[in-house]
């Protein structure tokens, strides 16, 4: 292909020489040679004793950055992924890498306007509104502990519970005092359905099957749990009436029919949002369905890396371990990767396509349009002008994203 380049480059004399000399001092810093305190032995000795070569692999890492630099700067190189590199010489007065380095590949576009794709216009039902409705009672709904009757859909049942399969506990299938909504779908499919009628104190066996896509040495098997329900609470929903709505954080509604009306707003606000987005993804995509590109698997590759690494940086934040997330999920490594191909080829070629587009249209923006847009999403996001900017990466960034919006007004026609 014609965005794969393979270069060499040499680095030899002083500039090999010294990033050997530092190797040594950090080596040499760690070990003892008999006759010299750690630290202080000869260049000579310490070669005598673990050779030259010991020096070599340290000393590649320390090269690498330079020589790539040099690489890229002597022939005009802007890099689409990560490079090879192998070293194909290697001595005390020389190093010889050979970095095969794969810039974007060559894109065309065309009849990019006009695209076809029309804007979904949002409506809010009836239903919808009393939907949301119902949900927002329920957020301020009060708890009570029901001292007789029995388990009910919509009840918080506390439960102790074990697990079984083939008459043999197994490991994550025991819990004590967890309280769990019946209708919330939270639990294996079944399980909550089968404590509906339990009454408090007595215990019962729930029988369920696990998912075929549950984790690997459970899925597809029954199981019978072992349930106590040692509380259950009732949820009483409040009256709609000005205490509601004051709950809610609304000092200004009177009535239901005001509520309902806000409702009806910010449920419009988040599908005409909604239907935005979905309508630029539409034109995205139909622009790319036009648009001829050949990307490498390396390019691939290398998206995908970036794409597990904000995956387990996402979940390290809710304090659960990519592995952990892996597991629980019945994967591999290797085979989450596999699968986020086909998403990454997708995010590849439309970023393609809107530089594309930006390149043909000749798109600009000047210092005052950057830092306005700076502002806005500053004000989007609730953060100051210099806390996004740090977000996005630095005021470059913020320019690029700019002018992706302005590539996606073209589009907009």
């Amino acid at each position: 292909m014609k965005n794969v380049h393979t270069l060499t480059i040499k680095l030899e004399g002083q500039d090999w020489t010294k990033i050997l000399d530092e190797t040594f001092k950090k080596k040499n810093a760690e070990v003892t040679i008999d006759g010299f305190r750690k630290g202080k032995a000869p260049k000579d000795r310490f070669i005598k004793k673990f050779g030259i070569e010991s020096l070599f692999m340290d000393s590649i890492d320390a090269a690498l950055p330079t020589a790539y630099e040099r690489v890229l700067k002597d022939n005009d190189l802007v890099p689409a992924c990560e490079p090879k590199v192998d070293v194909k010489d290697i001595g005390e007065d020389h190093v010889e890498f050979e970095f095969t380095v794969i810039t974007k590949p060559e894109v065309k576009i065309a009849g990019y306007k006009k695209l076809g794709v029309k804007k979904e216009v949002p409506k809010v039902t009836k239903k919808e509104v009393e939907e949301e409705l119902e949900r927002m009672r329920g957020r301020v709904a009060e708890m009570v502990v029901k001292e007789t009757g029995k388990v009910e859909k919509g009840n918080v049942a506390v439960i102790d519970f074990k697990g079984y399969v083939d008459g043999e506990a197994f490991d994550g299938g025991e819990g004590t005092d967890y309280p769990l909504e019946i209708g919330s779908n939270t639990f294996i499919p079944g399980f909550e359905d089968g404590l509906v009628g339990a009454e408090k104190g007595k215990e019962v066996d729930v029988k369920v099957k696990f998912p075929e896509d549950y984790v690997e040495n459970l899925k597809g098997k029954e199981a019978v749990f072992k349930v106590v329900v040692k509380e259950i609470k009732a949820r009483i929903l409040p009256e709609i009436d000005e205490e509601f709505f004051k709950d809610l954080g609304y000092e200004d509604i009177k009535t239901k029919a005001e509520l309902e009306k806000k409702i009806e707003e910010h449920i419009l606000e988040h599908k005409t949002e909604d239907a935005e987005n979905q309508y630029i993804d539409s034109l995205i995509e139909a622009g790319v369905e036009k648009m001829t590109v050949e990307v490498n698997d390396e390019i691939v590759d290398d998206e995908v890396h970036r794409m597990m690494h904000d995956l387990g940086h996402r979940l390290e934040s809710q304090g659960v371990p990519l592995e952990a997330y892996l597991e629980f999920t019945g994967t591999t490594m290797e085979a989450f990767k596999e699968q986020s191909k086909p998403e990454a080829l997708k995010r590849i070629k439309a970023r393609y396509f809107l530089d594309a587009v930006v390149e043909q249209e000749k798109l600009t923006a000047t210092d005052e349009e950057v830092m306005k847009h700076a502002e806005e999403q500053a004000s989007k996001y609730g953060v100051d002008k210099e806390e996004i900017i740090n977000m996005y990466g630095g005021i470059e960034v913020v320019k690029y994203d700019l002018l992706i919006h302005k590539a996606i007004k073209v589009l907009e026609g």
